[in-house]
């Protein structure tokens, strides 16, 4: 699991040094095909936080994260559940640079971002963290199982900018979604809503708090 509490060498930078510093890395490949870093968007300190997989072509030209059709049935998904995107959800990925051709970020380079999204997660103060996909939920929680087996569950873990547990959980993934048309009751898009509708009752739950 990622060490949310571990001291990196960006633990004494703002947000605004810190993102400097991830749209000049050269730590791995990616960034000799990337257009832009995209770090990520949102309000900083944010309640919810998401992570993706990486960026994709539209997310690279613009240097935003989760903009293109994906993203915008992100977008439908969490008006739909009641949260506002722009002012409720810091998002971002595991990989801050574009893998070639959208393929699946490799474990190196997921591993070279890691000190990056500890401190994003630290600088964020996420009580709410939203797992998007197979590699971010095998990047941040190391967990083997299947996230057909484990969306929709409520993983918690102390950190230290707070006393209550961090709630992490795993969805399936808006470009999954996309394939399947289908919103009937059991279907992969009514789980999600479902999941959805969860993150946005636990934030009411940290709101009495």
């Amino acid at each position: 699991m990622l060490v949310f509490n571990k001291k990196t060498e960006f633990s004494d930078l703002t947000y605004e040094s810190f993102a400097a510093i991830c749209k000049a890395c050269t730590k791995c490949a990616l960034h000799e095909t990337r257009t832009q870093v995209v770090v990520g968007t949102g309000p900083v300190p944010c309640d919810v936080m998401v992570i993706g997989e990486g960026p994709g072509e539209q997310e690279d030209l613009h240097g935003k994260p989760f903009i293109g059709k994906a993203g915008q049935l992100l977008t439908k998904i969490f008006e739909s559940a009641g949260i506002e995107r722009e002012t409720q959800v810091y998002i971002t990925n595991t990989v801050k640079c574009r893998p070639p051709k959208n393929r699946t970020p490799f474990a190196s380079e997921m591993e070279a971002c890691k000190p990056y999204l500890i401190r994003q997660i630290q600088l964020v103060q996420p009580k709410i963290l939203i797992l998007l996909g197979a590699p971010s939920l095998r990047d941040v929680l190391e967990e083997s199982l299947p996230i057909s087996k484990v969306r929709g569950q409520w993983y918690k873990v102390p950190v230290d900018y707070m006393t209550e547990p961090f709630y992490i959980m795993p969805m399936l993934h808006p470009s999954y979604l996309l394939r399947k048309q289908s919103k009937e009751k059991g279907s992969p898009k009514w789980l999600t809503l479902q999941d959805m509708l969860e993150v946005k009752t636990t934030m009411g739950f940290y709101k009495t708090l």
